[in-house]
C-alpha cells in the first residue's frame, strides 16, 4: 500500500441549520414557524414580536441586539431567558463564532421546553469547533430520542453525527458501527446528498486504516453520486477525495483530472459566495439609506430636546456634587475603620512583645536561680565528699541549661521569623535520618525522666522541607512531648504515607494530653502567646506559635489529636513534592 501524503478532507460535519431545519417529512411541522410562534407566547410582551421577525428572516445581528436589549432593559422569567439564550446562541452560530454560541447555549436550563434541541445545537457547535469529545458527550444525551422530542430533528442525523465523532477519536470500531447504521436508514430514505456525504465518511474511516480495498469503492460510488447532484460543495469534496487517492496510488494522470475538476467546482462555489456577497452589500447599502433617514429624524429630536436636557444636565451636576460629598464621607469613614483596626492590631502586638519579655525574663531567672541553688547544693556535696549524690545534681543542671537554651533558642529563631532574617530552602529531605539526629541528644533527658522513645519511620520515607527549620520543629515537640509524659511513659515518632501529596510526620506520647479547649487553642492561628496554665510545666508558648509559623513556611500543616489523661499525638503533614512538581505517587 502507498503512503498516502494528504489527510482526506471528505470527513463531513452535519451542520447546524441541515439538522435542525430539514424538512424531508412534510407532515413534520417547520422548525422556524414553531419556535417564532412560542417566541410571540412569551410573558415578558417588549421586543418579541422583532425577535420572532428577525428569526424567521435569519437576522442574527438583529437578535443579537434586540436580545441584549430585553436582557438590559427589564427583568425576565426563567423560561423567557432560556429562548433569548437559544436565540443568541442560534445567533452567533449562523455568524460562525462558534465559541459564543456554545457559551450562550450552555446558559440555557433543563426547564427550557426545547432544552433536547439545545443540546443537539450545542452537540453541532462542537463538533464544527473540532471539540470531539465534548461534542460525542452531547449527541450521546439525545441518542434515544424520538423525532418530534427533538422537534424535527432526524435521530438518524443525530447517529451520523455520533459515528463523525468516533472517526475524528480514532474510535474506529463504533465509527463503523453508527456510520454503517446511518448508512442503511439514508439508503431507505434516497437523499443523494446525504448518501454521498454517508459514503465518504465510510471512505475515510476504511481508508485512515489503510483499508484501501474497501475504502477506494466507496470514495468512487460517493464521486459517481455527486456528479448526478446539484450539490457543488458534495462535487468539490469528491473530487478532492479522489485526486488525493489516485495522487497516492502514484495514478498522476487521473490524479490531474480529478483536481482541475476540484478547482473547477471551487471556483463555482466561490463565484455563488460573490453574488451572495454582493446580495448583502446591497441589503447594507439599503439599510444605511433608512439609518440616514432616522438620523434626519434624531436631529429634529435633538433640538426639540435641548431645553429639556439643560434642566436634567443641571440636576445631574446637583446629584453629582451630592454623590462626590457621599463618597468623599464614605472613604473617610472607611480610612478611620483601617485606622482602628491597624491601632487594634498594634495594640495586640505590644501586648505580645510585653507578654513574651516578662514570661522570657521570667523563665531565665527561674533557670537561673535554680541553677544557682543547685550549685550551691552540688558544692555542698563536694565539700562533704557526698559524691554519691553529685551525679544526680549535675543532670539536674544539665536539664536546667538545656531548658534555658532551648527556650533562648526558639526566642532567637521566633524573633528571626518576625524579621524576615531567616535563611530558608526548602530540599528533598530524608526524614528518618533528620529526626535520628534530633532524637540523639535527647537520649540523657529521656533516660533521667524514665522515657522511652522508639522511631519506626522507614529509611526511605522522603519530604520537602527546610532542613533546619524541620530540626527546630522536630526539638519543640519532643521537648513538649518529654515535659509533659511521666516517667515510665513512652514517645512514638512514625509516619504515615497513604496521602499522595503529603507525609504525615507523627509525634505520640502517652503524657497528660489535652482537652479540646486547649487542643482547639493550640491551633489557632494567632500572634499571642499561649495562656500560662501550669506554673511548672506550660511555658510561654513562644515554641509552640515557633512550629506553627515553621510548618506554614514549609508548605505543610499542623494538626492535633488528644485525650486528657491519655496523650497527644501532633501531626505535621509535610508535601512529598515540589509545588510545580507532578504528583509522582497518584491515589490508588
Amino acid at each position: 500500500m502507498s503512503f498516502k501524503t494528504n489527510c482526506l478532507p471528505y470527513i463531513q460535519i452535519l451542520i447546524f441549520p441541515v439538522l435542525l431545519f430539514s424538512q424531508n417529512n412534510s407532515k413534520a411541522p417547520n422548525f422556524k414557524k414553531v419556535i417564532s410562534e412560542h417566541i410571540l407566547q412569551l410573558e415578558n410582551p417588549k421586543y418579541v414580536s422583532k425577535i420572532s421577525a428577525f428569526f424567521i428572516n435569519e437576522q442574527p445581528d438583529s437578535i443579537l441586539v434586540y436580545t441584549t436589549k430585553a436582557f438590559n432593559n427589564s427583568t425576565l422569567d426563567a423560561q423567557t431567558s432560556d429562548f433569548y439564550n437559544f436565540l443568541r446562541g442560534f445567533s452567533f452560530y449562523k455568524k460562525r463564532i462558534l465559541h459564543k454560541a456554545e457559551e450562550e447555549l450552555l446558559k440555557v436550563s433543563k426547564d427550557f421546553t426545547y432544552y433536547h434541541t439545545a443540546i443537539a445545537f450545542l452537540g453541532t457547535v462542537t463538533l464544527e469547533s473540532s471539540q470531539f469529545k465534548k461534542a460525542l458527550n452531547y449527541f450521546k444525551q439525545i441518542e434515544n430520542f424520538s423525532k418530534s422530542e427533538l422537534l424535527t430533528i432526524e435521530p438518524a442525523k443525530v447517529k451520523d453525527n455520533i459515528g463523525v465523532c468516533h472517526l475524528h477519536l480514532e474510535n474506529y470500531e463504533e465509527a463503523e458501527r453508527y456510520l454503517t447504521e446511518s448508512l442503511k436508514y439514508i439508503r431507505k430514505l434516497n437523499d443523494i446528498v446525504r448518501l454521498v456525504t454517508a459514503y465518504g465518511n465510510l471512505a475515510n474511516l476504511n481508508y485512515v486504516q489503510y483499508k484501501d480495498d474497501k475504502a477506494i469503492p466507496l470514495f468512487q460510488k460517493a464521486y459517481k453520486l455527486a456528479i448526478t447532484t446539484d450539490d457543488f460543495i458534495s462535487k468539490q469534496n469528491t473530487a478532492l477525495n479522489m485526486a488525493i487517492v489516485e495522487e497516492n496510488r502514484k495514478d498522476l494522470a487521473k490524479a490531474l483530472v480529478y483536481r482541475k475538476e476540484y478547482e473547477k467546482w471551487r471556483d463555482s462555489i466561490n463565484n455563488q459566495n460573490k453574488i451572495y456577497a454582493t446580495v448583502e452589500a446591497e441589503k447594507k447599502i439599503a439599510v444605511e439609506k433608512e439609518q440616514k433617514q432616522v438620523a434626519i429624524f434624531k436631529a429634529d429630536n435633538k433640538v426639540k430636546t435641548a431645553q429639556r436636557n439643560t434642566y436634567l444636565y443641571s440636576a445631574i451636576i446637583l446629584l453629582l456634587m451630592l454623590g462626590v460629598s457621599a463618597y468623599l464621607y464614605r472613604e473617610k469613614v472607611k480610612r478611620n475603620k483601617i485606622i482602628n483596626a491597624q491601632k487594634e492590631d498594634l495594640d495586640e502586638l505590644n501586648a505580645t512583645k510585653d507578654k513574651l519579655f516578662s514570661i522570657v525574663s521570667h523563665d531565665l531567672r527561674s533557670s537561673v536561680n535554680a541553677i544557682k541553688t543547685s550549685n550551691k547544693k552540688l558544692l555542698n556535696k563536694l565539700e562533704t565528699k557526698k559524691l554519691d549524690e553529685v551525679d544526680g545534681l549535675l543532670q539536674n543542671n544539665s536539664a536546667i541549661v538545656n531548658g534555658a537554651y532551648n527556650l533562648l533558642d526558639n526566642l532567637l529563631n521566633w524573633a528571626l521569623l518576625q524579621t524576615k532574617q531567616t535563611h530558608f530552602e526548602i530540599t528533598k529531605l530524608r526524614l528518618a535520618s533528620i529526626v535520628d539526629h534530633v532524637t540523639y541528644n535527647y537520649k540523657a533527658m529521656l533516660a533521667d525522666k524514665e522515657l522511652s522513645l522508639e522511631n519506626t519511620i522507614s529509611k526511605k520515607e522522603l519530604v520537602y522541607a527546610d532542613q533546619e527549620s524541620l530540626k527546630i520543629i522536630l526539638r519543640n515537640l519532643i521537648d513538649n512531648a518529654i515535659k509533659f509524659t511521666n516517667s515510665g511513659g513512652k514517645i512514638t515518632i512514625y509516619t504515615e504515607s497513604d496521602d499522595a501529596e503529603f507525609c504525615h510526620l507523627i509525634v505520640e506520647d502517652t503524657g497528660i494530653g489535652m482537652n479540646e479547649a486547649t487542643r482547639v487553642e493550640v491551633l489557632k492561628d494567632t500572634t499571642l502567646l499561649a495562656k500560662k496554665q501550669h506554673e511548672n510545666i506550660i511555658g510561654t508558648g513562644l515554641g509552640m506559635q515557633l512550629c506553627k509559623s515553621m510548618i506554614k513556611k514549609n508548605n505543610g500543616s499542623l494538626s492535633i489529636e488528644s485525650e486528657l489523661g491519655k496523650g497527644t499525638k501532633m501531626i505535621i503533614s509535610l508535601p512529598k513534592n515540589l509545588p510545580n512538581e507532578p504528583n509522582k505517587h497518584p491515589h490508588s
